[in-house]
């Protein structure tokens, strides 16, 4: 069932449980309409008048929550922007419209300090919604040619988190505030995710919560996430019509899937179908650099087969059990021998890879023993510091206890 209607009724019970439908898609935990005299205050800061689109949006509701997926392109990247909260008026926190429209006209003030363009008082990007301060989604308030097209600004981390934006990225979501809608997506079906974090598994909780504590009827909910899910990416349909190549979105969607489920016989049918996988994938990574972050090594090593390209560093990242097949391959395909990928391999419980990358070492000139005894001492002891702050109850670690433990014990008892 591709198209869902919601009838006057349905959508008054709805908006009851706080939930409002724009631009297909759905607002959770809406807030009430703005009223007139806030517009008005927003407007009197703003360049030129705020987008029809965008006022729709507030007469209908002033803020709220998203549960969808947006992909740009920024910086070269390909970036997960997180556009899950609409900015509103009161909320407290990183939500507050008001405390946003503050912290634009302090920058621009700042920026005029320090030789900027002089400030005129009033925004030429408005920022109306996003996440935290990490990622924000702004409407083009200036009148000339930009004016209403929808922009995302995310933020840049450290150098250490690899294949990440590490600077300051922004990019264009769409030409208006409908189509920006329109751009959010969902790369999974919530109801039968291939990963345990994924869109969707919000909203489903609210709607749970709507059903079970405040009486939000079972079909009129079941036909909600029904009306949801039609913003799932379909990557099948193109692939089976033999068009998928000339959509990178939904080609990108389709590796992501096969990734998640280690699917190689899904990556020989997307080279077969003329998919491409050159360029970044997710961040800066390649898809072979994907593949092995999250340990889908049978994928991975169906994507060097099929000329997926591999990034030098491609060995530094590993996380798991990887076979020395993959290593050779790696190896054999562009990936450089790193000391510090013995020592991963070693802790991940894959010492016949660790021997291999230890025996290209040696063929650089790298003297292994000395720098593998370095590394090694760093890395027990980042793990014994990461288990000892588990102790104290305020710490976590993706590896637990046990993961950890295990880890050290490994790096203990291996030898090259």
């Amino acid at each position: 069932m591709n198209d869902i209607r919601f009838t006057s009724d349905e959508r008054v019970a709805l908006r009851a449980h706080g939930i409002v439908l724009f631009a297909e898609r759905v607002i959770f935990d809406a807030q009430p309409p703005m009223p007139a005299s806030q517009i008005a205050a927003v407007q009197a800061l703003c360049a030129g008048p705020l987008p029809e689109a965008l006022l729709a949006l507030w007469q209908q509701t002033a803020g709220g929550r998203l549960d969808y997926d947006l992909t740009l392109e920024m910086n070269g990247n390909i970036e997960a922007v997180s556009w899950s909260e609409l900015f509103w008026n009161g909320s407290d926190g990183y939500r507050d419209l008001q405390g946003w429209i503050v912290h634009e006209q302090e920058l621009a003030e700042e920026a005029a300090e320090d030789g900027g363009p002089p400030w005129q008082g009033t925004l030429a990007l408005l920022p109306f919604g996003g996440f935290e301060y990490c990622d924000r989604i702004y409407a083009v308030v200036e009148p000339g040619a930009d004016y209403g097209r929808i922009v995302a600004w995310k933020q840049g981390l450290p150098p250490a988190w690899t294949h990440a934006l590490h600077e300051d990225g922004l990019s264009v979501v769409a030409a208006d505030l409908p189509a920006a809608f329109a751009a959010l997506h969902l790369d999974d079906d919530p109801l039968a995710p291939t990963s345990d974090y994924f869109s969707g598994q919000t909203l489903l909780a609210y709607l749970d919560d709507r059903h079970q504590d405040h009486g939000l009827d079972l079909d009129l909910m079941d036909k909600l996430v029904a009306f949801y899910r039609l913003a799932m990416h379909d990557w099948r349909t193109p692939l089976a019509e033999g068009t998928l190549r000339h959509q990178p979105a939904l080609a990108r969607a389709a590796l992501r899937h096969a990734v998640a489920t280690d699917d190689a016989a899904l990556i020989v049918e997307l080279a077969a179908a003329g998919v491409r996988f050159e360029g970044p994938q997710q961040g800066s990574a390649l898809a072979t650099d994907v593949a092995l972050a999250h340990g889908a090594f049978v994928a991975a090593a169906a994507l060097v087969r099929a000329g997926a390209p591999v990034a030098a560093d491609a060995l530094r990242n590993i996380d798991g059990q990887i076979g020395p097949e993959l290593t050779a391959a790696l190896l054999a395909n562009g990936a450089e021998p790193d000391v510090e990928a013995i020592v991963q391999c070693a802790a991940c419980g894959a010492p016949a890879s660790a021997h291999l990358i230890a025996e290209a070492c040696s063929g650089i000139g790298i003297d292994v023993q000395t720098a593998f005894d370095a590394d090694r001492a760093a890395k027990l002891q980042e793990l014994e510091s990461a288990l000892a702050q588990l102790a104290d109850g305020h710490h976590g670690h993706y590896l637990g206890r046990e993961g950890l433990a295990q880890r050290i014990e490994r790096l203990q008892g291996f030898r090259l």
